[in-house]
């Protein structure tokens, strides 16, 4: 199961146990989600989370579309990522990181803002990616992963204003931290590892202010 992995994924490179499952929240008919979705919201996104207070705690749902999960169940990236598969792990990625991120912070009682969870689902693809492609590699840390994922980037022309300023936002902060992360750890092809886990696992723990600031600095 693709998502599960996604999530041990995440949650190994960040030392985050969570109790639930993404399948046990995972939607996949978009008619279940009527009355839920934003009406200023003009797309169908592939992938979209979806969170509301109730009396007990908070309701959690995690909708991506079916086509993209048969797409990656028939070429999973988890055993070889590659430009074909690439943009269906990506929209994959960006849901189970909103799941895990989301749900550890609820469960730590802590806020969670929509800017800070964007701008930590473009630095998970990047980790991920990092560590992922490395493995499949043999061990060899590639370069080339920034410039493929933050520099080949178009936003929905659908967005509302508010909605394109915070994914650029998110964008662009992601892609600065990210450029630092391979200038300090990453050199010609090999990987200062347990330092630069270290400092991701930093990041994810800074508060929403915090966590925008430093990734901005």
């Amino acid at each position: 199961m693709v998502l599960r992995g996604l999530q041990s994924l995440l949650s190994r490179l960040y030392d985050v146990n969570l109790e639930y499952d993404v399948y046990d929240f995972l939607v996949t008919d978009r008619r279940a989600l009527a009355g839920v979705t934003p009406h200023n919201d003009r797309r169908a996104p592939d992938e979209e989370l979806l969170l509301a207070e109730t009396t007990d705690g908070a309701g959690v749902a995690l909708y991506i579309d079916p086509c993209v999960l048969r797409r990656l169940e028939q070429a999973d990236p988890l055993g070889a990522l590659t430009e074909g598969n690439l943009a269906d792990y990506c929209t994959a990625l960006e849901g189970v990181s909103h799941f895990v991120y989301s749900t550890w912070r609820l469960e730590c009682d802590a806020p969670v803002s929509l800017l800070e969870l964007e701008t930590q689902a473009e630095v998970d693809k990047y980790a991920a990616t990092v560590f992922l492609v490395a493995d499949q590699q043999g061990g060899g840390y590639p370069a080339q992963v920034h410039a493929r994922l933050f520099d080949r980037v178009d936003f929905d022309a659908r967005l509302e204003p508010e909605q394109y300023d915070r994914y650029r936002t998110a964008h662009r902060c992601a892609a600065n931290y990210c450029r630092r992360l391979e200038s300090r750890f990453v050199s010609r092809g090999k990987a200062q590892v347990e330092a630069l886990v270290r400092e991701l696992r930093k990041f994810y723990r800074l508060g929403s202010t915090a966590k925008l600031r430093y990734a901005q600095s």
